[in-house]
């Protein structure tokens, strides 16, 4: 029998980060509505580890707080490999070629605009290394964080902020609202514009995403060592 689709709950409940002054909720996303052309599947449903990718991703982000949004334009697509972990918020697409041009700013905005926490872990669904260990050690920066700041992200040893493995807070939405109908697609671009806090980053390796075949096999030599 089908399993019933598992969709938004405005009322979940968030982790909730103890500071001194306060108490800071989080929820987390994971964005999983990419083409996966270079792929030539769909990478969620990649095994590394003897573990679908997608599956992988949401068991490390409910280490992290009881709420999971996974944004996807195909629910139904996923619903058995992870529906008992998370909550589904579909992406609004007009077709499969809107989609393509799209990308995951897009996606990331609609699902902020259902998320109440303060905070929302943002995660890509194609990160085999990924470690709850880290994130819940990244966490604990978040009470400190100035509040100006909107955003809590390693760098990518070339540079560059790794947009789909961090923190951000929720109302950052109204930014991304004023540069998506703008034409703005690049999370480089829009955080370029963004006051951003670095999270200290140790092993570069949890950020490594696969989005080849031969990205696959150096995750899977790498886990086998």
């Amino acid at each position: 029998m089908k399993t019933p689709t598992k969709l938004l709950d405005p009322m979940a409940s968030s982790h909730r980060i103890l500071s001194n002054e306060s108490e800071l909720t989080l929820n987390a996303i994971v964005l999983a509505g990419g083409q996966s052309s270079r792929m030539g599947q769909d990478k969620a449903f990649v095994q590394v580890d003897h573990m679908p990718m997608l599956l992988h991703v949401c068991t490390v982000a409910r280490q992290c707080t009881d709420t999971v949004y996974v944004v996807t334009p195909w629910v139904e697509r996923y619903q058995n490999l992870v529906g008992d972990l998370v909550q589904f918020i579909p992406e609004q697409t007009s077709s499969d070629e809107f989609l393509a041009q799209h990308g995951p700013l897009v996606g990331f905005a609609q699902g902020l605009a259902h998320v109440q926490s303060e905070w929302v872990l943002l995660l890509a669904c194609d990160l085999p290394y990924l470690q709850a260990e880290v994130l819940q050690e990244w966490m604990t920066f978040l009470p400190e964080v100035d509040e100006t700041t909107v955003a809590l992200l390693p760098r990518h040893p070339q540079g560059w902020w790794e947009a789909l493995c961090g923190f951000y807070r929720r109302r950052c939405l109204e930014s991304l609202e004023a540069f998506i109908p703008e034409g703005g697609r690049s999370f480089q671009r829009w955080l370029s514009h963004q006051p951003i806090q670095e999270i200290p980053l140790f092993d570069p390796q949890m950020l490594f995403n696969c989005n080849t075949p031969n990205d696959i096999k150096k995750a899977e030599e790498q886990l086998a060592n």
